[in-house]
């Protein structure tokens, strides 16, 4: 049962990432899926549940992949986080586009409608901690801010290469400059450790 459900959020995502939110429809998540028609419908009863369970599984998929991108990096080393950020940044402009177009669209669209703005910012908040955990492991004396000028930084970094795709894509140099900036001379933190 887990199973068909995620089935039908990678469909949802893979729509919404091609086609954008207009054409988020039960049918067209059911066609994408493979699935008997109703079967959306089955697990989320209406727009609002289904947008809810894109976020929640876009999030699950992206600490799943970012976890295996980032295992075995050494504290010791930021330029082994810098690496691990630009191969999880490739990745989400290569072989996940789609579901990375997937969460822009969702983002473009909570400007006009406040609705997506709550499961969004929920969503947000978890990534950000994800951030303020990486760092915090690498010495960061402000982890929760630093985290967020990461994050900030790579899904910048993320959204040109969707929208100008360049064949060199390399933010790992960038990546591990701006990792030197936060985290101090060597890459480790100097100051007392701060947690909002």
């Amino acid at each position: 049962m887990a199973r068909r459900r995620d089935q039908v959020l990678d469909a949802a995502i893979e729509v919404l990432g091609a086609e954008g939110l207009r054409r988020l429809t039960y049918q067209a998540v059911d066609t994408t899926a493979g699935v008997p028609t109703g079967t959306t419908s089955n697990y989320f009863r209406n727009r609002t549940a289904l947008i809810d369970g894109i976020v929640d599984h876009l999030q699950a998929v992206e600490r799943r992949e970012w976890e295996s991108f980032a295992a075995g990096t050494d504290p010791a080393d930021p330029g082994e986080l810098a690496d691990a950020m630009a191969a999880f940044a490739r990745h989400a402009t290569g072989p996940a586009r789609a579901r990375t177009a997937a969460r822009f669209a969702l983002f473009l669209e909570s400007t006009a409608r406040p609705e997506l703005r709550a499961p969004l910012a929920r969503g947000r908040q978890t990534v950000l901690a994800w951030g303020a955990e990486w760092v915090g492991r690498f010495g960061s004396a402000a982890p929760d801010r630093h985290g967020r000028i990461l994050l900030d930084h790579l899904d910048g970094a993320i959204l040109h290469q969707l929208a100008f795709p360049d064949e060199d894509f390399d933010p790992a140099p960038e990546i591990r400059e701006l990792l030197g900036g936060l985290l101090g001379k060597g890459g480790r933190g100097t100051g007392p450790r701060v947690v909002k």
